[in-house]
């Protein structure tokens, strides 16, 4: 079934500068979540110099290690960096996985029937459980019982636990919590059992949150690639896709960026031929960002003041609106367009008004 994505193909550096180095990361990374090794590495050792610091300050070091372990660049510097890595994950993961169950028995013991997503649950369909990090614990509560799970977690116990608690989550909010947990299945995690998103509802969850926050880090590409691996014969597509056109041509389009740039097997799925049928901005974008993939690049912690201040002081004004300018992927999300062939120029103004409005209304 993978033999297509065998030959990997080595970085160009004839390529446009701006996309070079989000190209490393791109060789870097294809096929990363897989439990064996199909193919060439595809980089030198000086491409893994120069590539080991967006994959160490992207969250996705421990994935170039896995990577590369059997090979010789293991034996590098660059290599003993991101293996160093990997252990720390290792480590923190235990911590996580402690906390969750933790969580799980606290919210049970005060009746809060609950779904964990993201973080952890795209983990567990990595070979290790270490190889994705995460910070914060998603879980979402049907609303009636969001206030009693507030409570838990600020107790005495759960004040150790970073939980981001949801009563829906917003990228696939036209699916009612009550389904949801309908289709939501329960897995083992030591002495608890944790419930997760059905797999249709995960990759779903999985494509719109990347492309909400315009697909800067590499990592969410690769939860992609490992969810849509895993998938069994008997997946939904249908229920997967959804009622919201919209939100099936996003998570078509997710699909395909992880088959171009990662070398994710879509050849069973249904979507294969459409998602292949990418806009040549939105792979271009995506590199871009990749040659820098840096969380204090994205907004707001790239704006160098409040917007308020130029009240003030309007002489940094034409700064900060280039700071504000949205990326493409992200204007287009966030006004509920069409990743298409169209110029993408009206969707970034309409993001500019959108925000603008909300400025004003303060």
């Amino acid at each position: 079934m993978l033999a297509p994505l065998l030959d990997l193909t080595v970085v160009d550096l004839r390529s446009n500068n701006r996309t070079r180095k989000g190209q490393l990361v791109a060789t870097a990374l294809s096929g990363s979540w897989r439990a064996t090794q199909l193919s060439p590495v595809g980089l030198s050792a000086c491409h893994l110099d120069e590539v080991a610091p967006l994959l160490y300050g992207s969250g996705a070091a421990a994935l170039g290690w896995w990577r590369l372990r059997s090979t010789d660049l293991a034996q590098t510097e660059s290599g003993e960096v991101l293996h160093q890595a990997y252990r720390l994950q290792a480590l923190q993961s235990a911590i996580h996985e402690q906390k969750i169950e933790k969580l799980f028995r606290l919210l049970r013991q005060a009746s809060v029937n609950a779904i964990v997503a993201k973080g952890w649950s795209a983990a567990r369909l990595y070979p290790d459980s270490a190889l994705r990090p995460y910070g914060d614990i998603d879980i979402l509560v049907h609303p009636s019982d969001f206030t009693t799970a507030e409570d838990v977690l600020k107790s005495p116990e759960a004040r150790d636990c970073w939980v981001d608690l949801h009563h829906s989550f917003e990228e696939i909010d036209e699916r009612k919590v009550e389904q949801l947990f309908s289709r939501s299945t329960l897995i083992s995690l030591n002495q608890e059992m944790i419930r997760v998103l059905s797999a249709e509802d995960h990759l779903a969850l999985l494509c719109v949150h990347m492309l909400k926050h315009g697909a800067w880090r590499p990592l969410w590409l690769c939860d992609i690639g490992a969810a849509v691996e895993s998938l069994s014969p008997e997946f939904a597509w249908d229920v997967c896709l959804g009622t919201n056109a919209r939100r099936a041509n996003w998570i078509t389009s997710a699909l395909g960026l992880a088959r171009r740039l990662l070398q994710a097997d879509i050849s069973l799925t249904p979507l294969a031929t459409e998602a292949m049928s990418l806009p040549t901005w939105l792979e271009e974008n995506v590199l871009k960002q990749w040659a820098a993939p840096f969380a204090i690049n994205q907004p707001p912690m790239n704006h160098t003041a409040p917007m308020i201040t130029y009240l003030r002081n309007p002489s940094g004004v034409v700064r900060a609106l280039k700071e504000r300018w949205p990326n493409p992927i992200l204007a287009t999300i966030s006004i509920n367009g069409e990743l298409n062939d169209f110029p993408r120029f009206p969707y970034q103004i309409g993001n500019c008004v959108m925000r603008a409005a909300r400025f004003l209304k303060l």
